[in-house]
């Protein structure tokens, strides 16, 4: 989703939802009247060091750990202002997401003792030709509007596939810009031998991250978990008036 983090409330729904530029990858003329519908990433600016404000230039540090039961309230709050006018829409995906999945790995970035990122991994399956694997979806990742362009998203998103890999996961699968997310690994899932699960997903936004447990003949298409269609939170929609 574009991070509503500056300015996002005033963009285009489609940029709303993509943070990290899933729009971008559209056309202009056709992203107009699209509203992205997933992913769920709403960290404003990819996480490129720049500079801090003055009033923000004292060292923090960053401690990455599991969401507990008692962060939940932070979480939600951090996706309303990540996402802004779309914020409610992303919480309940998250916590339909945590209800549908028990063994979700839902991260969360802390500073001061107070929570600054979130980003969670959930289960889907790749219908594979041998079999249906087990995979993890990304979605989705935002960082509190005030700490944007720290490092705080990339962090997370790295942390998480180290975990992931430790668990066996052999592919992460995500809709987001290429451009930012070639960084940690994840690379245009079609060039990969992986289909969209859905054809609204545009193709360069289709990207997978193939972790060591990965094997040649895990190709075929993604199959979001049934809580993406319930959200109707699964690429892009047109918009219609009336």
């Amino acid at each position: 989703m574009r991070r509503p983090g500056r300015g996002g409330s005033s963009r285009a729904a489609a940029l709303a939802l993509v943070s990290n530029g899933t729009a971008a990858s559209i056309p202009p003329a056709q992203a107009a009247p699209l509203r992205l519908a997933l992913m769920l990433d709403a960290t404003a600016t990819p996480d490129i060091p720049g500079p801090a404000h003055a009033a923000d230039r004292r060292v923090t540090v960053m401690h990455l750990r599991d969401e507990l039961a008692a962060d939940r309230d932070a979480v939600h709050e951090l996706h309303r202002l990540a996402f802004g006018d779309h914020g409610e829409t992303v919480v309940a995906l998250v916590r339909a997401l945590r209800d549908d999945d028990p063994e979700a790995l839902s991260l969360v970035a802390e500073e001061e003792d107070e929570v600054v990122g979130h980003v969670l991994f959930t289960r889907s399956l790749l219908d594979a030709p041998r079999r249906l694997v087990a995979v993890q979806v990304l979605s989705p990742l935002a960082v509190r509007p005030d700490r944007q362009r720290r490092g705080v998203g990339g962090a997370l998103i790295r942390h998480g596939l180290r975990r992931l890999d430790e668990r066996g996961v052999p592919t992460v699968f995500l809709e987001g810009d290429p451009g930012y997310y070639a960084r940690f690994g994840f690379a245009a899932a079609g060039d990969l031998g992986f289909r969209r699960p859905s054809l609204r997903i545009p193709a360069p936004a289709f990207q997978a991250a193939r972790l060591s447990g990965y094997e040649p003949w895990m190709t075929g298409t993604l199959v979001y978990s049934a809580t993406f269609w319930q959200q109707d939170c699964v690429g892009l929609r047109e918009e219609h008036s009336g």
